[in-house]
């Protein structure tokens, strides 16, 4: 097919300044704030029909037009994206739900959703040259993004708590990173990464610092509504540390509505998850705040939720409150629960931060806050086999 991307340029999503897609962007250093791509939806809506995406080659990529790579041989690709909408029809009717489903991320490339973001930033990052790139984690984006370097042929530097499960830090020195370990969380990992962008001049691809990890993310959003016919579903469920992936299915479902590909206008409510031991998002919705304080001594079982303040918090709060969404916490013994009951019942081995979205939707059904005959969508972000 004739690859052609739709991008124009890229906005804060503070003050709404502009800035040039041609030439490396991280945020806005007036605002200390996000940058997110903007495409030119009405010519691309006259170009290409929304029912021709099933036809072309599975993966990511087949949405090309809606993502931000330019240049077709810049593109790095593990064969991310397409993953299964599963239905969990057993679970759901012992919850009582009607229409449950659960987005099956694991399966992806270095088992994790993060395969999709880093996909798209390290794709960009070659499109302008880049060939030193830096990044924090608390593990899955860290093997993500030693394996698409790996691919592309550029340096990674990972900065990673010594908390993180050993398979990710295996699996980012087995594809030929640099792995520093770091005393303290995800906070501090940053911290030692933005130092190396300063002196050294590495590229930060720390989560929300750079524009491209959540075009990848918004994909998922795409397919969920392909999926269901070109509906999105009622409730989405996901489970939120750093935030990229709620954020980046907030703006897939505004897109889907300004291509007019949508069956219905019916938007999802957004339904952030955290873990009891490191919930800022929850505190500071809770409390009807714009943004979060640092949590003071993080310490959840699902690493992955272990994030005592997000860069783009503030984003992710607008996000939830323009979808009438919620902030929910749960705690470390609910998660194993359901982390069981899940494998037990519907035969699939979630993550820690996968097993949140279902005790967060139990949660949710006790309070009221979901009916039965809604449809639902909750997420397992990697597969459960890499924390043990």
């Amino acid at each position: 097919m004739a690859k052609t991307s739709y991008l124009i340029d890229l906005s804060c999503t503070t003050c709404g300044k502009h800035f040039p897609s041609n030439q490396p962007q991280t945020y806005c250093h007036d605002c200390n704030a996000t940058l997110l791509a903007n495409y030119d939806f009405t010519r691309l809506k006259q170009a290409v029909d929304r029912d021709q995406f099933r036809c072309r080659p599975k993966g990511m990529w087949r949405w090309y037009e809606c993502l931000p790579v330019r240049k077709a041989h810049s593109i790095v690709t593990l064969g991310e994206g397409d993953t299964p909408l599963l239905r969990l029809t057993r679970l759901g009717h012992t919850l009582g739900l009607l229409n449950l489903y659960i987005k099956e991320e694991g399966i992806n490339p270095t088992g994790s959703f993060k395969a999709r973001g880093v996909a798209c930033a390290v794709s960009k990052a070659q499109e302008h040259g880049i060939t030193k790139l830096v990044i924090p984690s608390a593990g899955n984006a860290g093997g993500a993004l030693a394996a698409y370097a790996a691919q592309a042929g550029m340096d990674a530097l990972i900065y990673m708590p010594k908390s993180s499960p050993n398979s990710n830090i295996s699996e980012s020195i087995i594809t030929g990173a640099r792995v520093e370990l770091v005393d303290g969380l995800i906070d501090q990992a940053g911290k030692l990464a933005n130092l190396k962008t300063e002196q050294d001049g590495w590229f930060n691809m720390a989560t929300f610092k750079e524009p491209y990890r959540v075009e990848g993310k918004k994909i998922m959003g795409y397919e969920i509504a392909e999926s269901l016919g070109w509906r999105l579903p009622d409730v989405i469920i996901y489970p939120t540390g750093g935030g990229t992936g709620l954020g980046g299915m907030w703006k897939a479902c505004q897109e889907l509505a300004s291509l007019s590909w949508l069956e219905e206008r019916s938007m999802p409510r957004m339904m952030a998850v955290q873990a009891e031991g490191c919930a800022p998002v929850v505190k500071a919705f809770d409390s009807g705040v714009t943004f979060c304080e640092p949590w003071i001594d993080a310490q959840p079982i699902a690493t992955g939720l272990c994030v005592p303040k997000s860069f783009a918090d503030p984003l992710i709060l607008r996000d939830i409150q323009e979808s009438n969404g919620m902030a929910i916490s749960v705690s470390d013994e609910e998660i194993r629960q359901w982390q069981g009951q899940l494998a037990r019942t519907e035969g699939l081995f979630a993550c820690p931060e996968g097993a949140a979205t279902l005790a967060g939707l139990v949660k949710l059904i006790h309070q009221g806050s979901i009916s039965k005959d809604e449809t639902v969508v909750i997420f397992n972000t990697a597969s459960g086999i890499k924390y043990n």
